[in-house]
């Protein structure tokens, strides 16, 4: 039996460390999230899981919304602390990828690459196992979604969590032995406003 589980990275949001988890979309943002409803509308999306972080719920809650359903919030799913969040980095990206480089690697107060892959598998796998051969939306971040799809296969990593965008939608199908079938993705990047 599959599993099709559709990760939707957050809509954009107005970057900010002091609001990390309180942040949320912004007005680009909010447009994106009409066409992540009608996506995921079309898909028969059966359940809605999210990091609590707001940019994440509110990317789905539309979605929830149309659904006359609730959102799910797994703490697991939110994103990576790259660093205590008063540390600044000259070159962020450099740092990203000093982490996916070595994934055992952590800069002070934050998490290494590995304790990511260890949360996110995690809540992955058990909302798989809870929901099995339904289709699942979860609302997700950027670098713990690369995360998650690094340990299903190596091809995917820094490289790819450049390619992702503010909203996006990729689909994962993952059989009863916790596989990744397939990954297709669902979202164009002509669909983002401006």
């Amino acid at each position: 039996m599959v599993t099709e589980v559709y990760m939707v990275r957050h809509a954009h949001s107005v970057f900010s460390l002091e609001f990390e988890e309180t942040r949320g979309l912004s007005k680009q943002g909010w447009k994106a999230t009409e066409k992540v409803t009608e996506v995921l509308v079309n898909e028969g999306i059966e359940v809605i899981v999210s990091s609590p972080y707001v940019r994440a719920r509110q990317t789905v809650e539309g979605l929830a919304k149309e659904l006359n359903q609730e959102v799910e919030i797994d703490p697991r799913f939110r994103e990576r602390d790259l660093a205590a969040r008063d540390h600044h980095f000259e070159e962020p990206l450099t740092a990203i990828k000093k982490v996916f480089d070595d994934r055992d690697f952590k800069f002070p107060e934050g998490e290494s690459n590995n304790e990511v892959i260890e949360r996110g598998i995690a809540a992955l796998k058990e909302t798989v196992d809870e929901h099995k051969g339904k289709k699942i939306a979860v609302g997700i971040h950027g670098n713990i979604f690369a995360c998650i799809m690094s340990w299903f296969d190596d091809r995917y990593g820094f490289e790819f969590s450049l390619q992702t965008t503010k909203p996006d939608i990729y689909k994962l199908s993952i059989n009863d032995q916790f596989e990744l079938e397939a990954c297709e993705r669902l979202w164009k990047t002509d669909w983002i406003p401006e």
